[in-house]
């Protein structure tokens, strides 16, 4: 079997592509990914067949998306990742989707849901495909209270079909005939069952392309509670009063807690000796050694996090993290503050809760036997192989 895994040059959709490749590569498939050579070789494993498709013409890159889109909120967020963000992206990448579709030949395309691209191909071409949800705000009715909202959705999406010449009437972020979803009904919740198409697999973890080979490991205090702190790739740079107020939070707890903060220092300042501060941490090899995570409610850093059942504090700031948080919250696996007003003593306590209260662990494990159970990576190629 020949897989397409048509993906936007974001991190934590690329992740659990990742994955599932590696299981299908072990099984005697071949894969091949197509998305924006500018991001994707330095998320990709060594040697991964790549076909470029929606680099951007203009200099500043995508990395000039992110930097308007990390100061939006709310509505203006969303408005900007439709208008500015995924329509764009679908009518730079189908060129390039298409040409790679006609090079490769391949037997099933895996599409994420935000490159729009791929399902267009797909069905132009009559071939069968495969959403990967890689995040699960979609699944629960997010505009349930705000049809108005819903509705300009629908309609953007309406009209990138009609000025790609596709038949209207369809979702293309949703698949008709599988729709891989990197999470669990434990996690999400369900008001209603869901039809046996989508195939809750939960997280698909690979080693990530730096093995963390220069991460002070030293450092970790063993006498204190090890808490990471991170606000994804994309918000990093948003997070100054955020992590300052967190800071403060934790002096009050220094005698028996220790901060991981992956966060650019010039953000952050100076922190404590015993406070580890470094541009970037290697997640997954880190997870094992800690006790808790602070975290903006990314899809990725959350499951990941509950993977390995830590509880959680989820700060979300726009998008779907609020939705994730959201779910956290209800399943009992972590507490939600808030974001731009957070306060050091709302932020203490909450640490304090999550690392102090036996509940938020006991939850945090009963959705990482979920997720074990769920099958992951496997489930998601078995799945597959039925496909074809």
């Amino acid at each position: 079997m020949k897989v397409l895994f048509v993906v936007p040059p974001l991190a934590g959709h690329i992740n659990p592509t990742v994955a599932v490749a590696a299981e299908l590569a072990a099984r005697g498939h071949r894969v091949a990914w197509t998305g924006p050579a500018e991001v994707l070789p330095r998320l990709l494993p060594a040697g991964a067949e790549l076909l470029p498709s929606g680099d951007r013409a203009d200099s500043a890159g995508y990395g000039s998306l992110h930097a308007h889109w990390r100061d939006l909120r709310g509505v203006a967020a969303l408005r900007f990742l439709w208008e500015e963000a995924l329509v764009p992206l679908a009518h730079a990448m189908l060129p390039g989707v298409e040409a790679a579709v006609g090079t490769y030949g391949p037997d099933v395309l895996v599409v994420d849901q935000q490159a729009l691209a791929g399902a267009v191909i797909a069905q132009r071409r009559g071939l069968p495909w495969v959403t990967s949800a890689t995040t699960t705000a979609e699944f629960t009715r997010p505009f349930a209270g705000f049809p108005r909202v819903g509705e300009w959705v629908a309609q953007k999406i309406a009209g990138l079909l009609a000025d790609c010449g596709a038949p209207g009437g369809w979702d293309p972020r949703f698949s008709d005939r599988l729709v891989l979803v990197f999470s669990t009904l434990e996690l999400v919740g369900a008001d209603e069952p869901y039809p046996g198409r989508y195939a809750f697999v939960g997280p698909a973890l690979s080693p990530r392309p730096s093995d963390g080979s220069d991460f002070p490991w030293q450092r970790l205090d063993p006498a204190r509670r090890r808490v990471l702190v991170s606000l994804g790739t994309l918000n990093r740079e948003a997070g100054g009063r955020f992590y300052a107020q967190t800071l403060r939070a934790a002096e009050r707890l220094a005698d028996r807690l220790q901060l991981i903060l992956a966060a650019p220092a010039d953000v952050v300042g100076e922190v404590p000796d015993h406070v580890l501060l470094l541009e970037h941490v290697p997640q997954l090899r880190l997870l094992p050694h800690l006790d808790a995570v602070v975290s903006h409610g990314g899809h990725n850093t959350v499951c990941e996090a509950l993977a390995h059942g830590l509880p959680l504090v989820v700060a979300p700031i726009r998008d779907d993290q609020p939705i994730v948080a959201q779910q956290v919250a209800a399943a009992g696996a972590g507490i939600r503050v808030r974001f731009g007003r957070a306060r050091s003593d709302e932020l203490h306590d909450a640490l304090a809760a999550v690392l102090d209260d036996p509940a938020h662990r006991r939850a945090a494990r009963r959705i990482q036997a979920s997720f074990a159970a769920a099958g992951g990576a496997a489930a998601a190629a078995d799945r597959l192989e039925k496909l074809i």
